[in-house]
């Protein structure tokens, strides 16, 4: 059996699938992994420390010896996709009804979709549209991954007084540790990074499994069309917003769309976040589920939009030369 060839074909796959069979099975035979010993505390109880793990093994990724390459691109990269998350998490907040939901939608799920993006899939778009200088904007992307730049918005939120929920300073460190001490490791040596980027990857099915035993099915269905409109919403407005900060400063605008995508290891972010602030966690099951869904929808959507907007570009006379966009004619 083809196990993981299956899961890679499908959108999201390695995260969305392993989540999807632990709510099924917490909501049709709730106590079938819950026997105690290792088991129950892999499966089912795991989840907060394979996410810590995780973090770790994602912070060891950014490479500050890099900042300097293309750190206009990469931080004018991070700055759009964060503002426009940002502003619309203000949004959900100030207008969410009597439920803390906007368009059903928790806007935890909506801070942590919209400021995250898929770095493979940036690299892959920006590798067939974009220069070594563009692709070189990823190092500094990986600041993205994880709860950070949530927890920011969050915090300022609740300065401003439109969340309720706040992080004590401990909690704020206590979240952010995993990823400085695997951002130490990967700067001090590179084959701790190179060890430790297995781990990104392998531990994603694993803590999704154990987030989707805290999930009743319930929640699929009801997070399901709303996590729809999220991954639309961060395909159109983190993409377009991209597209057009960049064309205002004469790069390429493709690089700049290709940022409008949801990351697979979002969906680990409304856990940490309810880790941190107990606020929070009325929300987190519901967040989860929204956030999976736009990732899987920004893996198909994005690439259509790029080649839609790629279209666009070569009718008005534009055309792609090694990684460079550039006028043929009148």
């Amino acid at each position: 059996m083809k196990i993981k060839a299956t899961l890679d074909r499908i959108p999201g796959g390695m995260m969305v699938v392993p989540l999807l069979i632990a709510a099924i099975l917490n909501t049709f035979a709730p106590n079938l992994l819950r026997i105690g010993n290792f088991t129950e505390a892999l499966f089912v109880n795991g989840a907060s420390t394979l996410i810590a793990l995780f973090l770790l093994c994602t912070g060891a990724q950014i490479n500050v010896k890099s900042f300097g390459v293309s750190v206009g691109k990469g931080a004018t990269l991070l700055a759009t996709k964060w503002v426009v998350g940002a502003v619309f998490g203000l949004m959900a907040y100030m207008f969410a009804g009597e439920n803390g939901l906007w368009l059903g939608l928790a806007p935890i799920a909506i801070i942590a979709a919209m400021t995250n993006s898929n770095g493979g899939l940036f690299v892959a778009l920006v590798g067939q549209y974009g220069s070594k200088e563009d692709r070189a904007a990823y190092s500094l992307l990986a600041l993205n991954d994880g709860p950070f730049l949530t927890m920011v918005a969050l915090s300022i939120f609740g300065a401003m007084g439109f969340v309720d929920g706040m992080f004590s300073l401990q909690s704020f460190i206590a979240v952010l540790l995993p990823i400085l001490v695997g951002m130490v490791l990967g700067n001090l040596d590179e084959e701790m990074r190179d060890f430790l980027d297995k781990g990104s990857s392998m531990l994603i099915p694993f803590f999704a499994f154990a987030l989707g035993m805290g999930i009743d099915f319930g929640a699929i269905v009801e997070g399901g069309l709303s996590g729809i409109i999220l991954g639309l919403l961060t395909v159109f407005v983190t993409g377009t917003a991209g597209y057009l900060v960049f064309k205002a400063l004469k790069w390429n605008p493709i690089v700049g769309a290709a940022e409008g995508s949801t990351a697979g290891n979002a969906v680990a972010t409304p856990a940490a976040i309810a880790a941190a602030s107990a606020g929070f966690a009325q929300y987190a099951e519901l967040a989860t589920v929204q956030v999976a869904a736009s990732t899987v929808t920004t893996a198909i959507l994005l690439p259509l939009y790029i080649a839609f907007l790629v279209k666009r570009l070569e009718r008005k006379g534009y055309e792609f030369k090694e990684g460079n966009i550039m006028k043929v004619n009148g």
